[in-house]
């Protein structure tokens, strides 16, 4: 269909299509999409964009990309879609086959979800049957830090940040949990000792009530796009063990290199007992993710009261999106890719550096293949979206935050003309 988008269309979709996070008596504006590849989205009307946000982070090849495309049709010819209760298939085999082999050793366990926010439901679950299977009935909660976010069901919304996270005008009907202020050491700090004050604290006062402890090892995505110091990771870990909670590490939106490593939990040298991954997993193609889990948790829930774990959604282990991810993780390792990000790191920097002199900025900051600019402010979304369309690239703000996370095949050129025109897109708003 060469023109998909009349203008009757575009009504509709204004009357009709509710877009995440939008108000459907005031809706924001948006921009009909006809076509994408490699790091470009194409609109209705003609224009380009540099895509600097991988659409959520997962688009890590680009789009369109041959191996992918190929993947996607010949498992439709097979096989599109088959229930996982009493059956199995190759392509779910041999994902979880590459996820036990790149994730840190120990996570042995594999469990196929739905989407990012599933596989934190699922990972809840799991601490909880743990829990009740060893006898430990009363550790029905769960611990979290502040500024963390981990998706938008009802048991993943608990966990987000209670305050100043999105969620907060559910807080009335979401089970409670315990949450600890956000680590303060940044990445790049002296570490300082007293951030593992008040965690110690709060183990040591409840511990007989919590299952797990949940959080984004090293960055905080959209509860702010935050850079903590990877010792925070090394103490909690230890803690757990100290007082028999499980750690949960949300690698949603840092798994499979955008951090720096290839799982941000490296940095500080840890397993998780329980891990989630999900976006980049398919390279953006479609819905998948994981939850990862050591042979102990997943023997100790087998041989609890109900036998076996009590989930399994209708669309788990879809071979559509387990064969998709088998050829995008497939690129990712053949690929170098810790170089690239090394490279796009660098990129970041440079290019985003000129903001640190902007009337209205806090910080500049990158780590891998994630670049923020913080406002002093929240962000002026109505202006400076556009502002970023007209100059031919695509950047989502929100909140306080101007950040990037671009396709990693993004080359220098484009990262200097993403960021410049981020620069110069935030300047001119800020200049009116």
């Amino acid at each position: 269909m060469s023109n998909p988008f009349v203008q009757p269309d575009l009504d509709y979709d204004r009357e009709h299509v509710w877009h995440p996070y939008s108000s459907m008596t005031e809706p924001g504006r948006i921009w009909p999409v006809v076509s994408a590849s490699g790091v470009r989205l194409k609109l209705q009307d003609g224009r380009e964009l540099i895509d600097g946000m991988s659409s959520w982070w997962c688009a890590i090849h680009g789009y369109n990309h041959p191996t992918l495309n190929a993947a996607l049709v010949e498992q439709a010819e097979r096989m599109s879609h088959v229930m996982f209760g009493g059956l199995t298939h190759g392509p779910a085999i041999e994902l979880a086959r590459r996820l036990v082999a790149l994730t840190p050793d120990g996570l042995d366990k594999v469990f196929i979800a739905d989407s990012g926010s599933v596989s934190v439901e699922v990972a809840i679950k799991m601490a909880i049957q743990y829990q009740q299977a060893k006898g430990e009935t009363g550790r029905t909660r769960l611990l979290a830090l502040e500024r963390g976010y981990h998706g938008d069901t009802l048991g993943a919304m608990s966990v987000c940040d209670p305050r100043r996270g999105m969620h907060h005008l559910f807080s009335g009907i979401l089970p409670q949990q315990f949450f600890v202020p956000e680590p303060a050491t940044r990445f790049d700090q002296p570490w300082n000792p007293e951030d593992m004050t008040p965690l110690k604290r709060c183990l040591e006062d409840n511990h007989q009530q919590i299952a797990a402890l949940i959080l984004e090892p090293i960055v905080q995505g959209a509860g702010g796009m935050r850079f903590y110091h990877p010792e925070y990771l090394r103490q909690a870990r230890a803690l757990c063990d100290q007082y028999g909670v499980l750690l949960i590490a949300d690698e949603i939106a840092t798994g499979f290199g955008r951090a720096g490593k290839l799982f941000a939990c490296e940095y500080a040298d840890v397993v998780p007992d329980i891990m989630c991954v999900g976006k980049a997993i398919t390279g953006g193609y479609m819905s998948l993710a994981a939850t990862l889990a050591t042979a102990e948790v997943a023997e100790v829930i087998s041989q609890g009261e109900a036998g076996c774990f009590m989930h399994g959604p209708t669309f788990m282990g879809n071979p559509l999106a387990c064969r998709v991810a088998c050829a995008s993780l497939d690129l990712l390792m053949e690929s170098d890719w810790q170089a690239h990000v090394t490279r796009i790191e660098a990129a970041l920097q440079k290019g985003l550096a000129p903001a640190r002199g902007l009337k209205g900025v806090a910080d500049v900051r990158v780590l891998g293949a994630i670049g923020v600019i913080e406002l002093e402010q929240p962000v002026d979304t109505a202006r400076l979206q556009p502002a970023c369309v007209d100059r031919g690239i695509w950047v989502r703000p929100f909140a306080n935050n101007f950040y990037v996370m671009p396709p990693f095949v993004m080359g220098d050129g484009d990262l200097a003309y993403l960021t410049s025109n981020m620069v110069g897109a935030l300047e001119s708003t800020l200049a009116v």
